[in-house]
């Protein structure tokens, strides 16, 4: 490596080290705010999930026909019969939350529903069940009795079954379950992740001098403009590098609680560590793209604020980017899709996760983000030599 761009990233370096709070909120804070919040929610969704299962609903039903009856009793459903003629008493406490719902039934259901024929054009024996959508309990209970009159409709009527037994009929394997939950997830939170990283570092190095002052001393210094781009790239790709990682490592731990199958073996551990390597040279080819692309912007600045505000299309852009994960089918199999700066990594991504990976892909991916962080170090060098855009007020 050239001396003058390692001069430059040590300066940089210890400029962003020397800083504790810095380092604390760009690099720690990120991975561990990421992995909190997660698990806290994660946490949440299993306790209110845990108590709706452990729930017993109050169910208030007239005209209870013993068919329904027996079937409710095979599923552990408690159900408390009442008049008919307390009908409207019932109806007023599912409104106020004191019973969760009240069913009431045809008299002679059974004798009804046996003798009726759907090409006879009738009306067929209607079922009220009356529910409070405003409590959770209540649509449980709802959703519970619904399932529990389809299944007796079914009865009357059913000729034949389905995956019946205990043979497997689910062909998709462990790994490819949870290739793809995390296919569908982790591309667009490393993509946001990294841009974050990039964010917070980039604008600080460039617009930050600028507003300083120091950006001056820099530049009358022997140094070619060039190595000062590329010293300045190299270095604020390493922080945001780091601050990506703590992320994605915060995000990774705690995804298993928030999507609550942690006991069926959804891990990062079913990635081995090839996995690991791709991921790394993509992510390091993708940060170098964002931060010379964030360099650019940030060096037309006067401040980094003015910067940031610059840099926000840029993060709606990859935003949109990374969104593509979650739909569609797997990642692109055209390999010109690869030459398309961001959207490759994302797609390289999707295609690690869910185990199609290809290296003629990742290949063209890095390559064609090399070529424009290349390109992107000339166009800042060419800005580092324009006095106007350096030194304007």
């Amino acid at each position: 490596m050239n001396k003058t761009i390692f001069t430059i990233m040590k300066k940089e370096l210890a400029r962003f080290f020397r800083d504790r709070r810095m380092v604390f909120s760009t690099i720690l804070l990120p991975g561990l705010m990421i992995f909190v919040m997660y698990t806290f929610m994660g946490t949440a969704f299993s306790s209110q999930t845990e108590e709706q299962e452990n729930y017993r609903f109050r169910i208030s039903v007239a005209d209870l026909p013993q068919s329904i009856e027996k079937i409710a009793e095979a599923q552990n459903l408690e159900l408390a019969v009442v008049e008919p003629s307390r009908a409207d008493e019932v109806k007023k406490q599912v409104k106020d939350q004191e019973v969760d719902l009240f069913v009431l039934f045809p008299q002679n259901f059974d004798e009804e529903t046996a003798a009726y024929q759907v090409s006879s054009g009738e009306e067929a024996p209607n079922v009220e069940i009356y529910y409070n959508n405003a409590s959770m309990h209540s649509q449980g209970a709802y959703d519970t009795m619904i399932q529990l009159l389809d299944n007796y409709e079914g009865t009357l009527t059913n000729k034949f079954d389905y995956n019946q037994g205990e043979k497997e009929y689910d062909m998709a394997t462990r790994e490819e379950e949870v290739g793809s939950v995390f296919s569908s997830l982790l591309p667009m939170l490393l993509t946001i992740f990294l841009f974050s990283g990039c964010m917070a570092v980039a604008p600080e190095s460039i617009a930050g001098e600028k507003e300083r002052g120091t950006i001056a001393t820099l530049l009358i210094t022997p140094a070619g403009r060039g190595n000062i781009a590329m010293g300045k790239i190299a270095a604020l790709s390493l922080i945001a590098l780091l601050s990506g990682a703590s992320s994605a490592i915060g995000t990774i731990l705690s995804l298993p609680k928030i999507l609550e199958v942690g006991e069926s073996g959804m891990n990062a551990g079913i990635y081995q560590w090839a996995d690991y390597l791709l991921l790394t040279v993509i992510v390091l080819s993708t940060v170098l793209l964002l931060v010379t692309l964030i360099s650019i912007i940030s060096a037309f600045a006067k401040t980094v604020k003015e910067a940031q505000s610059y840099v926000t299309p840029l993060m709606f852009v990859v935003l949109l980017i990374g969104v593509t994960a979650m739909f569609g089918e797997g990642a692109q199999k055209e390999w010109f899709y690869y030459l398309i700066p961001v959207y490759n990594s994302v797609q390289n991504m999707v295609a690690l996760f869910s185990f199609e990976v290809s290296g003629l892909h990742i290949v063209l991916a890095c390559v064609s983000n090399l070529l424009y962080t290349l390109l992107g170090v000339y166009c800042l060098t060419r800005m580092f030599n324009n006095e106007k855009v350096m030194f304007s007020k």
